[in-house]
């Protein structure tokens, strides 16, 4: 999944499609292929093919219908290697989080590293029931990956728990802030634990991006890889190895010795003091036309690796960017909508119509309230017209999902509804029944004291969130969870609530930027979390990792992922000077400069000063309905002509996906689509033996080789003090100043 900050796309979705029966495979590899292509069919799929295997054809293709229950799961090498890897994770992810391109290790990369691990301790460690069973299995692995991937991405409440130190000045300390992460992590575990009789137990309930991880789990653990010839002969391990060692030595350029090389911006050296010039082209703070990257952090940075997500999605995110970010934003600059030129042409900054920075703390009392008096007098927020329009496109996607999931997937989304009330039993579900379940009260307990200790949060620290606050998130939660927990397990899109919670508190109690922030974390990322933990239930349910294990791993990885979190923040807060500032780069925070721009806009201003008429950006309101219809005209366009280009277009897909800008620059848009392109479409199709075997193993390498080096780059340069001071390492980052001053050069 991809990282939840504000306003970026969840997950990765699947392009519409006729009812067509489901295709046969040879093999696990060529199923976990077709989800590349296409979704999976399930309306016509047959009732039950086998009593001895699953009714779903992706499913028989990948998931193996045995098991055997005495195969060891708790051993030392999982208890070891889990938590190892989960707060390896949980630091290398958060502390990029603050870096200027964000980046983000997933649990493909814990799934690569943990096997030579496991299998060189299972040769090194004496034979043992506990410390060595035997061969490093599947279900070991899978724990381990299960354990990772419920807490890999950095805890939502961190956003808050930043902007309120930084911005605000006000300090929540280990206390607040840990009790804040927890509640926020475990309220979503407490969830899912009431989801799996309707999201795990079904076999239609699939969850595609499962079978991807199952497939990889298996070609480690089954039969041995045949070796190649030329580059074909190195196994994907040595292979990872080597491209890993590659990245990392590389890094030391773009990543300390070169930074120009992240934003090449070559077409502004031409005439750099020409204004437009650089606002178009500028690779930094510009749209970014014909400028390049070298720089694999700068291509991943937001939308996570393009080498896992299939051309025709990459081609839908292209459409969207070029029309957005190279159409329709310097076309509201240049005819000076909504005052536009007063501004940057890319920027999440606030300002007053004058086009100076917006001091939020003229207008707040010391509590962090507005102050309607002060308000009055200071004057109205005034938005750049990218980013008023960004958050247009992000209601759009809200409702588009809507309209796109009842067009394409109505009649699945009921069919595996009624088939997940009657319970019906695949082979999967009955090879479950060999193990202990969890006890329901296990989950009521921990959602029961997730929401005791979010009501001491609220109330012992400066949160400002009034008690029915916890009750109307939760109760927004629970209203959504099921409905997109099913369009999730079907389409593997997971449609967010960012958004409506910060909408809908806004209104209900303007003027209070922390309690909206907090808002939002409970009611958004509770959901999110709960998604997320059932997702890796059902991982566990194809690999046959008993429950109660699985149980524990989810909570101590979450709970490892939490402290880990908070520790990283605040030790970065503590040692990086004008950290979240230009001073501090590459420390600029700009995930957190959105969100603390989104707690001013929707908590401390209100939606309805800022976005209710007689404001400016009343007009976006209308993308609400723009979303809502989109969608239909391409739905009928594809059934009409069922081999045209229609039939691929996911309006869902390209608002979500777009509306990551800003704190997503469109230089990280156009190398991503850029990169998608050769790998996702030309090498699979002319090289597609080489992509077959290296495609998934090479991301992970470069996204591991970026993550390392710039740990040891940071370690060096904190240590010794030295920083390499020329011309390919300027401080404007790609040597073209004027693409961050507005249009009249101020």
């Amino acid at each position: 999944m991809a990282s939840h900050h504000d306003d970026g796309v969840s997950s990765e979705a699947y392009p519409p499609h006729e009812a067509t029966p489901p295709p046969a495979y040879a093999d696990e590899k060529e199923a976990t292929d077709h989800y590349f292509e296409k979704e999976g069919d399930y309306e016509n799929v047959e009732a039950v093919v086998d009593e001895d295997d699953s009714p779903i054809e992706e499913v028989r293709a990948v998931v193996p219908n045995t098991d055997d229950p005495n195969t060891p799961v708790v051993t030392f090498r999982m208890v070891l290697l889990g938590p190892a890897f989960t707060a390896g994770l949980a630091f290398v992810n958060q502390f990029f989080w603050f870096r200027n391109n964000p980046f983000l290790l997933t649990a493909l990369v814990v799934q690569l590293l943990t096997y030579p691990l496991g299998k060189a301790m299972e040769r090194a460690i004496p034979k043992s029931r506990f410390f060595n069973p035997g061969p490093f299995n599947m279900k070991e692995h899978a724990l381990i990956v299960a354990m990772v991937n419920s807490c890999y991405q950095t805890a939502y409440s961190i956003d808050v728990i930043t902007i309120q130190r930084v911005w605000y000045k006000q300090d929540l300390g280990w206390g607040g802030g840990l009790l804040l992460t927890l509640t926020t992590q475990f309220m979503g575990y407490g969830i899912a634990g009431f989801l799996r009789p309707y999201l795990v137990y079904p076999a239609s309930m699939v969850w595609p991006s499962n079978l991807v991880n199952v497939a990889l789990l298996r070609s480690f653990h089954g039969k041995k890889e045949e070796p190649g010839r030329g580059m074909m002969r190195f196994s994907r391990i040595h292979f990872f190895l080597i491209a890993f060692a590659c990245q990392f030595v590389y890094y030391w350029l773009p990543g300390y010795f070169m930074t120009i090389l992240t934003a090449f911006s070559w077409i502004c050296w031409i005439n750099p003091n020409n204004i437009v010039l650089s606002q178009l082209t500028g690779g930094y703070a510009g749209l970014g036309m014909g400028a390049l990257a070298f720089d694999w952090n700068t291509i991943v940075g937001y939308l996570l690796s393009p080498l896992i997500v299939p051309w025709w999605a990459i081609a839908n995110i292209a459409v969207g960017f070029v029309f957005i970010a190279w159409v329709l934003a310097p076309a509201l600059y240049y005819t000076n909508t909504w005052d536009a030129k007063a501004f940057p042409i890319i920027t999440n900054g606030l300002f007053q119509t004058n086009g100076s920075a917006y001091n939020i703390h003229a207008v707040l009392t010391p509590d962090l309230i507005l102050n309607e008096t002060a308000y009055e007098e200071y004057g109205p927020l005034r938005l750049s017209a990218f980013f008023a329009i960004t958050y247009g496109i992000g209601f759009a996607g809200l409702t588009s999902v809507l309209t796109h999931t009842y067009l394409y997937h109505g009649k699945e989304i009921l069919a595996q509804w009624r088939r997940a009330r009657d319970h019906n039993e695949d082979v999967h579900m009955k090879l479950m029944r060999a193990y202990k379940e969890v006890p329901n009260w296990w989950y009521y307990i921990v959602f029961i004291l997730s929401i005791a200790l979010a009501f001491v949060t609220i109330y012992v620290w400066p949160i400002y969130l009034p008690w029915w606050g916890i009750f109307l998130s939760v109760g927004l939660t629970a209203i959504f969870v099921l409905p997109i927990g099913i369009i999730t397990a079907i389409t593997n899109q997971t449609p967010g609530l960012n958004v409506l919670t910060e909408f809908i508190i806004g209104y209900a109690l303007p003027g209070h930027p922390i309690a909206n922030v907090t808002f939002k974390t409970y009611g958004y990322i509770s959901m999110v979390q709960a998604i997320t933990f059932v997702q890796d239930l059902k991982l566990g349910h194809y690999c046959k990792v008993p429950p109660r294990p699985m149980f524990f791993a989810q909570v101590a990885g979450t709970f490892i992922a939490a402290i880990v979190n908070l520790a990283t923040a605040r030790w970065l807060m503590d040692t990086v000077p004008g950290i979240c500032t230009p001073d501090g780069y590459p420390f600029t925070c700009p995930s957190a400069h959105t969100f603390y721009s989104a707690s001013v806009i929707w908590g401390a201003i209100g939606p309805q000063k800022v976005f209710s008429a007689p404001s400016p950006y009343s007009p976006t309101l209308w993308f609400f309905l723009i979303g809502a219809i989109l969608p239909i005209p391409f739905y009928f366009l594809g059934r009409r002509f069922p081999n045209s280009l229609f039939r691929y277009v996911h309006i869902p897909l390209i608002f979500n996906a777009t509306g990551m800008m800003p704190p997503a620059v469109p230089l990280n848009f156009s190398m991503w689509c850029g990169i998608g392109f050769v790998f996702m479409y030309y090498i699979r199709k002319y090289h597609n033996a080489w992509w077959h075997k290296y495609n998934y193993v090479f991301s992970a390498s470069q996204d591991s080789g970026v993550a390392i080096a710039a740990l040891v780059i940071f370690i060096v340069s904190q240590t010794t003090g030295y920083s390499a001071d020329w011309w390919g390492k300027n401080a404007t980052v790609d040597n073209c100043p004027n693409s961050a001053v507005n249009y009249y050069g101020m």
